[in-house]
C-alpha cells in the first residue's frame, strides 16, 4: 500500500509541474503578444508616393529614425518607407526636384537613434530560454528520481518503529502466558547482554511463531520490541520477492545492514512461509529467485555473532512447509506456538478490548467467553468491534448483552437476511430440517448442548441450529463423532420422513457428514472394520510445489474397504436419526410449529418444549 501511495503521489506531483509549466507558456505567450497589439498598424509606401504625396500637401509631419521613413498624413494615417543607408533625407527630396517651398512647408523631425538589440534579445531570445530550462530542469529532476527508484529495487521497503505511541507491551496481550515466558529470556538479553555473556550463554539468533491465523503472532513480536524498548523492523516475507532476477537477496542484504546499524533490534519476517519454502519445488530447480532469496536469507543468518544484540522473529502459520535449513540449530531453532485461546485466555482478551468500549452493567465477560469456543484474539476483537458498530446501528450509548451476542451469530454464519423472502412451503421445509438437527443433537448424549435454532437466513444459510460444548475441547471421542453425524443428518431424515423427499437444503449437511466419516477411518483410526490404520497420501516429487503427483500408500482392494466402511458409518448414523424422529415425532412437530410462529428459539425455550412433554 504504502509502494502505490508514493507512486501515486510522484505521478500527482510530475502532473502539477506539467500543468503550472503550460500555465506560465501561456502567459509568457499573452504578455509577447501584448508587444504586437500596441503597434499601430503601418501601410508601406514607395519614396516616389511620398513625393507625390508632398507636392499633393498631403503630409502632416515626417519623422526619420536612422534609415526608416515615418510619413504621418493630414486624414491621420500611418505610413513607412526606407531611404539609403548614410543618406540625408532633405538631399533625397531634392534629387526628386522637390520644390524648396514644398520642403519648408513640411514639418520634419529627424531623429538619430541607434536602437539597441538587447530588449528585442531578451524579450524573444532569452525568456523562452530561460522557461524551456526551466522546464527540463523539472523534467529532469523527476526522471532523475524515477531512476533512483529503479535502482533502489535492492532496498528494502521496511517498517522501522520506536515512538512511543507505537508500542506493545504484554498488558496488551490477553492469555499467552508460556509464550510471553519464553520471549522474556530474549527481552532480558536485549536490556541486559552482560548478564548472559558472562556465564557464556548463546541468546538464540531466530525465533518462530507458529500459530493460526489471528492468534496474535505479529502483536507478540511488537511487544517483545516495545518490552524491550529497541527498534522494531517489520516486513513481510512476500516483499522480498520481486519480478527481477536477484531483488530478493539484495533486499536481504539491505535490511541486515540496516538493522545491524541499530542494533539492539528486531528483525520481524511476517509470513515466512512466503519465501522460505522448501526448496526444490519450482519449475526451474535451484535457480529459481525464491529459493535464491531464501539462501541470502540463510547466509545472512550465518554471518553474525549471536550476541551482537540483533533478534530475528518470524511468523507463520504453515511450519510443515518451511526448508529445514531454516529450522536447524543455529538459526529459527527457538519455536514459540500460540494455540486457540481457551475460555480464561478468551475472557482477558475480551477485557483488554473492551477497555474502550462502554457497557451494561449486566454484561458477562464470562458468559461471552463460553458462547465463544474456537475464536481467536482477532475474531474477539471483530466481535467486540461488530457489537459496537451495532450499537450505534441501533442509537445506543451503552453495549448490551444482546447485541454481543447478535455480533457472535454475525462473526460465526453472517449477517441476517430478514429481506430473504421465500415461500411457505420452503419456510415450513426449513423449520422442520432444523428441528431435526436440534431434536437428534438434543437427545443423543455425547453431542453438545443446542444454543439457538432459527429460521431467519444468515449467510448462505436458510436456518442453523447454533451448538456450543459446554467447556473447551482438544480431545474427541468416537461416540462424540457418531453423535454428531447422526445430528448432521437429523435435518435430511426430518425432511425424508415429514415430506417424502429431500431437498437441496441438505446439501452442506451431506459434505460434513462425508468429510466426517472419511476422517473417521482414514485418520482418525475408529473404524471397526479397519482398526488402527492411519491412510495418508505420499506427495512424490517435489515438481509443481509437491501438488500434483500424490501416490496412494494402499491397495485398491484397501481403498474399497475404506469407500465401504465410509457408507457403512454415514448409513447407521442415517438410521440412527430417522429412529429418533420416529419416536419423538410429536416433539420435533412442536418446535417446527414454534419456529414458524417465532422464527427464533432461545435454548430456555427449546427446553421447555421437553419440559411440557414430560408433564
Amino acid at each position: 500500500m504504502k509502494k502505490e501511495k508514493k507512486e501515486k503521489k510522484v505521478i500527482k506531483k510530475i502532473t502539477k509541474n506539467i500543468f503550472l509549466i503550460l500555465i506560465v507558456f501561456l502567459i509568457l505567450g499573452s504578455f509577447f503578444s501584448l508587444f504586437e497589439i500596441g503597434k499601430t498598424k503601418e501601410t508601406k509606401i514607395q519614396i516616389s508616393q511620398l513625393i507625390q504625396e508632398i507636392e499633393n500637401n498631403k503630409i502632416k509631419k515626417i519623422v526619420v529614425k536612422d534609415d526608416t521613413i515615418e510619413i504621418l498624413t493630414l486624414d491621420d494615417q500611418t505610413q513607412i518607407t526606407y531611404k539609403e543607408p548614410g543618406e540625408n533625407f532633405i538631399g533625397l527630396l531634392n534629387d526628386y526636384n522637390v520644390s524648396p517651398d514644398k520642403i519648408k512647408g513640411l514639418t520634419i523631425d529627424i531623429q538619430n537613434t541607434k536602437k539597441s538589440i538587447w530588449p528585442d534579445l531578451l524579450i524573444y531570445a532569452l525568456l523562452p530560454l530561460l522557461f524551456i530550462g526551466i522546464f527540463f530542469y523539472y523534467f529532469s529532476r523527476q526522471l532523475r528520481k524515477t531512476t533512483q527508484k529503479t535502482f533502489s529495487f535492492g532496498q528494502v521497503k521496511s517498517f522501522k518503529t520506536n515512538r512511543q505511541e507505537n508500542k506493545v507491551a504484554f498488558k496488551d496481550i490477553g492469555g499467552v502466558k508460556e509464550a510471553k515466558q519464553e520471549v522474556r529470556e530474549i527481552i532480558d538479553f536485549l536490556k541486559k547482554p552482560k548478564k548472559f555473556t558472562a556465564l557464556g550463554a548463546k541468546i538464540p539468533k531466530g525465533v518462530l511463531i507458529v500459530g493460526a491465523p489471528g492468534t496474535g503472532k505479529t502483536l507478540l513480536a511488537r511487544a517483545v520490541a516495545g518490552e524491550a524498548n529497541v527498534p522494531f523492523f517489520h516486513i513481510s516475507g512476500s516483499e522480498f520477492v520481486e519480478m527481477f532476477v536477484g531483488v530478493g537477496a539484495s533486499r536481504v542484504r539491505d535490511l541486515f545492514r540496516q538493522a545491524k546499524k541499530k542494533v539492539p533490534c528486531i528483525i520481524f519476517i511476517d509470513e515466512l512461509d512466503a519465501v522460505g519454502r522448501i526448496r526444490g519445488g519450482g519449475l526451474y530447480g535451484g535457480h529459481d529467485e525464491r529459493e535464491q532469496t531464501l539462501n541470502q536469507i540463510l547466509v545472512e543468518m550465518d554471518g553474525f555473532e549471536p550476541n551482537i544484540g540483533l533478534v530475528i522473529i518470524a511468523a507463520t502459520n504453515r511450519p510443515d512447509v518451511l526448508d529445514p535449513a531454516l529450522l536447524r540449530p543455529g538459526r529459527f531453532d527457538r519455536r514459540i506456538i500460540l494455540d486457540i485461546p481457551d475460555i480464561r485466555d478468551r475472557e482477558e482478551i475480551l477485557k483488554i478490548h473492551c477497555q474502550k468500549k462502554p457497557l451494561v452493567k449486566d454484561v458477562s465477560l464470562r458468559k461471552i467467553a463460553e458462547r465463544t469456543p474456537g475464536f481467536s484474539g482477532a475474531d474477539l476483537a471483530n466481535l467486540m468491534n461488530e457489537a459496537a458498530i451495532l450499537a450505534v446501528r441501533q442509537n445506543k450509548k451503552e453495549i448490551s448483552m444482546a447485541q454481543i451476542l447478535e455480533s457472535i451469530e454475525k462473526v460465526l454464519l453472517g449477517p441476517e437476511r430478514k429481506s430473504h423472502i421465500i415461500s411457505p412451503k420452503e419456510k415450513k421445509i426449513t423449520a422442520y430440517h432444523e428441528a431435526g438437527h436440534a431434536l437428534v443433537s438434543h437427545l443423543l448424549p455425547h453431542c453438545d448442548p443446542v444454543r439457538k435454532v432459527s429460521i431467519i437466513a444468515r449467510g448462505q444459510a436458510a436456518g442453523y441450529t447454533l451448538k456450543m460444548p459446554r467447556e473447551d475441547k482438544y480431545l474427541h471421542t468416537r461416540s462424540e463423532f457418531i453423535d454428531d453425524l447422526a445430528a448432521l443428518l437429523g435435518g435430511y431424515a426430518a425432511e425424508k420422513i415429514f415430506f417424502g423427499e429431500v431437498t437441496t437444503g441438505a446439501s452442506n449437511d451431506l459434505k460434513q457428514t462425508a468429510h466426517l466419516a472419511k476422517k473417521l477411518v482414514t485418520e482418525y483410526g475408529m473404524s471397526e472394520k479397519i482398526g488402527p490404520v492411519a491412510f495418508t497420501q505420499n506427495k512424490g516429487s517435489n515438481f509443481l510445489n509437491q501438488q500434483l503427483i500424490n501416490h496412494r500408500q494402499f491397495s485398491e482392494k484397501t481403498a474399497q474397504l475404506i469407500d465401504e466402511e465410509i457408507n457403512s458409518l454415514i448409513s447407521r448414523a442415517f438410521q440412527q436419526a430417522q429412529k429418533i424422529i420416529q419416536e419423538h415425532r410429536t416433539d420435533l412437530n412442536k418446535i417446527a410449529q414454534l419456529l414458524l410462529k417465532k422464527e427464533t428459539l432461545e435454548r430456555q425455550e427449546f427446553l421447555q418444549i421437553f419440559k411440557d412433554g414430560k408433564k
